[in-house]
């Protein structure tokens, strides 16, 4: 295994679009939410131990997550789990973990990958993964890893590429968008050049430092002063003051948007980001009528059909008349709407905010 591979797993969201059921202090990425016995942080650092040494794994998460991660991925060594102290988008954590690994390791190349996603096929993950890590060892790039799209989903990020490779296999990126109408979806897909944005990168370390110095100056010279404390006992509480400083921007739009350099490698490995009930709804086994039901134990179902349903395995629940809805319950609520109207869910998240406080949130 080449020692001079690493992983990067962010982990700091908090998943409200899985509300009740993800809750702020205990987001989707600690929960096993399609009922495979594993959550999908645990999937995530599984897959990463096929791609390089435990060692060189690394979770950047929200200070208030150390001890789930800590619970749930017992392995890592609390030098290993790099907490943010307030949410500032994906910059700044890809900022500390590629900084970080820089400072021990200038030959490193790293993949970044979001720690709530689902891959069916992991081999193929694998093989995809190792190729980049290589093209990213031999190359000055950045490169981003984009999903053939099989429909014009409205919630993905688009990447359009060109001609030109590199290694053969990956392309030149042209445009990023991102989430587009159903229309413009539709002209993407008939193109035949543009891929979903899975949202994982990988780069050298060298590469990645590299851009933050052009394209987000303030945020390069924010983590290379650190570089004198990474691995030292005062790193903690210098990174955790420094963040505050940091802009709330993303990776995309503050780097691989503008940079020159950035290249996609089209990949086909059962990609899902999980992001909605209807992406759960859609990988999850159904009954004869369309039921998805998590667990399914104690569900009565009557004249029921094409319904997502996930409530506590030990509570008895009988359903009868219900065609296309969402039902949830988790944390002494419970969510009832209609499979087509989830996209509220966030605003009914705000509203139950606003109502009570965050006492269900």
């Amino acid at each position: 295994m080449n020692k001079n591979y690493y992983a990067i797993i962010m982990a700091g969201g908090i998943g409200s679009r899985f509300w009740p059921i993800s809750r702020t202090s205990h987001p989707k990425q600690f929960i096993d939410i399609l009922g495979t016995g594993k959550t999908l942080i645990q999937n995530t650092y599984e897959r990463f131990l096929k791609v390089c040494p435990k060692e060189n794994i690394y979770v950047v998460t929200n200070e208030n997550y150390t001890g789930l991660v800590k619970k749930q991925l017992p392995d890592m060594a609390d030098q290993q789990i790099l907490t943010e102290p307030v949410m500032r988008n994906t910059a700044p954590c890809v900022a500390y973990g590629c900084f970080k690994i820089e400072s021990m390791n200038p030959d490193a190349a790293i993949v970044v990958a979001p720690s709530d996603h689902l891959i069916l096929d992991e081999s193929a993950f694998i093989a995809t993964i190792e190729k980049s890590l290589e093209t990213a060892s031999q190359n000055d790039c950045l490169i981003t890893l984009g999903i053939k799209p099989s429909r014009p989903d409205t919630g993905y990020g688009y990447i359009q590429y060109t001609d030109q490779t590199l290694n053969e296999d990956f392309y030149k990126v042209k445009t990023f968008t991102e989430k587009p109408t159903v229309d413009i979806a539709k002209t993407f897909i008939q193109s035949g050049d543009f891929l979903w944005n899975a949202g994982i990168f990988v780069w050298s370390a060298k590469a990645i430092v590299a851009a933050f110095d052009s394209y987000l100056p303030e945020m390069h010279e924010i983590f290379a002063e650190a570089r004198s404390v990474y691995n030292t006992d005062e790193e903690k509480a210098f990174v955790h003051k420094v963040y505050q400083r940091c802009i709330n921007i993303s990776i995309d739009y503050g780097i691989m948007e503008k940079a020159s350099n950035v290249y996609v490698l089209p990949s086909e490995f059962g990609w899902s980001d999980l992001g909605t009930w209807a992406s759960i709804y859609q990988l999850a086994d159904k009954d004869y009528v369309g039921n998805a039901v998590i667990p399914s134990e104690k569900v009565i179902m009557y004249d029921s059909s094409n319904c997502m349903v996930n409530v506590p395995g030990e509570k008895l629940v009988i359903l009868q008349g219900l065609h296309d809805y969402i039902v949830v319950e988790a944390n002494n609520t419970l969510l009832i709407c209609p499979r087509e109207q989830e996209q509220n869910i966030k605003q009914v998240v705000a509203d139950v905010k606003n109502k009570f406080g965050t006492k269900y949130i």
